[in-house]
């Protein structure tokens, strides 16, 4: 209560400290509708300052973070209604042949994008039972701005089909119709929704391989780890692959053709790899975002991110010496 008069008062100090325990939960509640972390920063950002200038009107009928959710989720629609829907590569054509052109790169506010999480931060296990998943916010995307935001707050977020009338301006029967559609939206999609937990001993084990395989250039030590049904993506690029042999052919003969070094990283609350190619200065320079989707203890999408834009706005070291990656192949 005293950080709420304080920041009524004018305190912006007191304001911060008011509004950060929901930061993160923002901004993972605004990347679900609009399914790109710099949308969501921008979103959450344009919440706080619209909740800083009306602080003064914050009643208290309903909890800070319930208010906080109902600005969030205004702003985020307006943004995601302001743009396309964000694609898959298999949303924007059909799979390509290991040895086929990759095509020209589509730039601009296109594709799904992937989420930074800490490794180890408190809130983690927290985040994952709030669905913050690479192929479950792609799935969102297929859904009209409206009904994404009805299922997260319902689905996802717990809210009562009354209260999110509340924060939608709208009614709990028109809210139940947008979930009930939403639903049956989600049940024909062929993303892997309803996968099979991997137990963290084993999430570590997989990617300690695909780190091994990329400093090595040698694709033996995954082979056994992909799904028949596997596919690889590189946005922006817009070639994807699809079936495990294919996967394998391209990352022998294109991928590991050139030079990688690898560490551990987390997107999505997902095992991820931070992945550096040589720069022209004898240093390691960012390449490469690859998020892996597992269903128990196989990968089913190897989620590849190679924007230069994307990269550059990534919260990772976007060079490093290559001694701090010992020797190399």
């Amino acid at each position: 209560m005293e950080l709420l008069a304080a920041a009524r008062a004018g305190d912006e100090d007191a304001f911060g400290a008011l509004v950060l325990p929901y930061r993160r939960e923002l901004t993972a509640h605004c990347y679900r509708i609009l399914g790109s972390a710099q949308d969501a920063e921008d979103a959450v950002q344009e919440t706080l300052l619209a909740a800083w200038r009306g602080l003064a009107g914050f009643q208290e009928r309903s909890s800070l973070r319930t208010w906080l959710h109902r600005i969030a989720t205004h702003c985020a629609l307006r943004l995601a209604k302001s743009k396309p829907a964000r694609l898959l590569s298999w949303d924007h054509g059909p799979a390509r042949r290991p040895g086929e052109d990759l095509g020209s790169p589509v730039e601009g506010d296109v594709w799904v994008e992937p989420l930074p999480t800490e490794t180890d931060h408190p809130e983690r296990v927290r985040e994952r039972r709030e669905h913050i998943g690479l192929a479950y916010v792609a799935a969102l995307q297929r859904l009209p701005p409206n009904q994404r935001a009805v299922l997260i707050l319902r689905d996802v977020l717990g809210y009562p089909a009354a209260e999110v009338a509340g924060l939608l301006d709208t009614t709990p029967a028109s809210v139940n119709s947008a979930l009930q559609r939403a639903h049956a939206t989600l049940a024909d999609t062929t993303l892997p929704l309803d996968q099979v937990a991997t137990p963290k001993g084993k999430e570590r084990s997989i990617v300690a391989a695909f780190v091994t395989a990329f400093d090595a250039g040698d694709v033996s030590g995954i082979v056994d780890l992909l799904a028949e049904q596997a596919r690889f993506t590189m946005p922006p690029l817009p070639a994807w692959l699809d079936g495990k042999d294919d996967v394998i052919a391209f990352l022998t003969e294109r991928v590991f053709a050139l030079d990688w070094r690898a560490r551990p990283a987390r997107f999505n609350d997902q095992p991820s790899l931070a992945c550096y190619q040589p720069a022209d200065d004898g240093t390691l320079e960012l390449a490469a975002v690859l998020v892996l989707d597992l269903d128990g203890d196989r990968v089913t999408w190897l989620a590849s991110f190679i924007g230069p834009d994307l990269l550059a706005r990534i919260p990772l070291p976007q060079r490093i010496a290559a001694n701090e990656f010992g020797d190399h192949r």
